[in-house]
């Protein structure tokens, strides 16, 4: 759990691992550099920033859009990390609303295709050896 947590939770380096281009450490947190305070900005989706509100190493972090993200407001996640017998479950919420009325069940399913999608590209890059 203190492997997945950790590698999920260095900002600046999801590039490595999630498809999403390069991802850059704008704002450091506190105490931690990838804990509550810190903001990530995504190079592939313009004015796009994700700002940590909640880590608590290593079962659970939380964050919020600050920037960016139309058609989406009010986005707010929880990523919790929970030991299993077989390694780490990660359970990945939000909430949002959208700001184009009728639109928020189009917009939760591309979330979720999307989390599924980074979820596995963690699960495989953790398995890799080394």
């Amino acid at each position: 759990r203190e492997r997945v947590f950790a590698r999920y939770t260095d900002h600046e380096r999801w590039g490595e691992w999630t498809g999403l281009g390069r991802v850059r450490l704008v704002k450091d947190g506190a105490p931690e550099r990838d804990g509550i305070g810190a903001v990530r900005a995504f190079a592939a989706a313009g004015p796009l920033r994700e700002e940590v509100t909640g880590y608590e190493a290593p079962s659970r972090m939380t964050y919020r859009i600050a920037a960016g993200g139309f058609p989406i407001t009010d986005h707010h996640g929880e990523v919790v990390f929970e030991e299993t017998g077989a390694g780490t479950r990660v359970t990945w919420r939000v909430r949002f609303r959208s700001r184009l009325p009728g639109t928020g069940w189009l917009i939760e399913r591309g979330l979720r295709r999307l989390f599924t999608t980074l979820l596995g590209r963690l699960a495989r890059d953790l398995a890799r050896p080394g």
